[in-house]
């Protein structure tokens, strides 16, 4: 049987550690990414790594006709991993039409090629966010979806049912993993997050702060009812992230996955808040910080974290990185990546 997986948004921070994680385990990884957050020469690093030169694509999902040429050039494709997405809370409160037409266009355009070309499974990168506001943590897979507290998490709510509507009409099987805050680098020191735009995600703002990047950084809210006032999230290290795509993918193509769609949390299992994760980074790192307290940003939730039961006892998985890891890589990638030719 062919081992070849498409990976869209492949040159992305989670594509591009998924890719080492396939090629790791046997697969045989294609990429597909239209540049707009990240840059084909991570793949250099990706071949440092693993040895293995990966195909890319540059093509923008969203036009069905280009896209369809990876199919045709490679009609054996076993698994799509579909990461390409806009992925900016705030930004999408700005611009919501842009976030609508490009996630879920590029959405059913894949999973129509999938269906169209035989692929026989599908992994999607979905988010916490699609739990909404005001839930319980840990969170488990049963919980209610609730609406989005942004147009990024609608499209992920959204994504999420066209899938579960469009599965159980194909002979394709789907697994739903959603992520809670991925961060941290490959212990390599080699690959991590790198994103062409302002990077908005707190860990790589903590860590362009410390080298001098940034002047200050801001922690958006410090009046939130939790333990200091600032907001509880469940942050969860790439490479763990990574190799659950890679489970996921197993578990689908050696027929363990019973119903046509499966969903499962990936998340250390952890709440920390903003400002537990900046003392973990000063420990780790021996920086002091410079921040300051802000107002509160546009569709952010209060508090969340997973229940990761399921994928542990399911997909066989856990995380091998606890927060101190994921700061400690985190940080020596941040050092690492201006002598980088990326």
């Amino acid at each position: 049987m062919s081992k070849k997986v498409l990976v869209t948004g492949g040159t992305g921070y989670i594509g591009s550690h998924t890719i080492i994680d396939l090629w790791e385990n046997g697969f045989e990884p294609i990429s597909v990414d239209n540049g707009c957050n990240s840059d084909v020469s991570v793949l250099q690093q990706v071949e440092i790594l693993t040895g293995k030169k990966t195909i890319h694509y540059n093509i923008d999902l969203c036009n069905k006709t280009e896209s369809e040429k990876i199919f045709i050039d490679h009609a054996d494709i076993q698994g799509i991993i579909h990461f390409a997405a806009l992925k900016a809370v705030g930004e999408s409160t700005e611009i919501p039409l842009v976030y609508y037409q490009n996630n879920l266009i590029s959405l059913m355009n894949m999973l129509e090629l999938a269906s169209t070309y035989k692929v026989k499974a599908f992994i999607f990168s979905s988010s916490c966010t699609v739990y909404g506001e005001g839930q319980k943590s840990p969170i488990n897979e049963e919980a209610d979806l609730i609406p989005a507290s942004s147009p990024y998490g609608s499209t992920k709510q959204f994504s999420e049912q066209i899938i579960k509507d469009f599965c159980p009409t194909t002979d394709m099987k789907a697994v739903l993993l959603r992520y809670f805050n991925p961060a941290g680098a490959h212990p390599s020191g080699l690959l991590g997050e790198s994103p062409k735009n302002i990077a908005l995600n707190l860990v790589p703002v903590i860590t362009e702060t410390a080298i001098g990047k940034r002047k200050v950084m801001t922690v958006f809210g410090n009046d939130y009812d939790t333990r200091d006032g600032t907001c509880i999230r469940d942050y969860i290290h790439v490479c763990d992230l990574a190799h659950a795509h890679t489970l996921s993918l197993e578990y689908i193509l050696e027929q363990r996955q019973p119903d046509p769609v499966d969903v499962f949390n990936l998340g250390i299992g952890e709440g920390l808040t903003v400002l537990e994760i900046i003392k973990a980074f000063e420990k780790v790192s021996g920086q002091k910080l410079n921040y300051i307290l802000g107002d509160r940003r546009p569709g952010d939730i209060k508090a969340i974290f997973a229940d990761n039961t399921k994928a542990k006892e399911v997909l066989s998985w856990k995380p091998n990185y606890l927060v101190d890891e994921i700061m400690k890589t985190a940080w020596i990638w941040e050092q690492n990546r201006s002598q980088l030719p990326l």
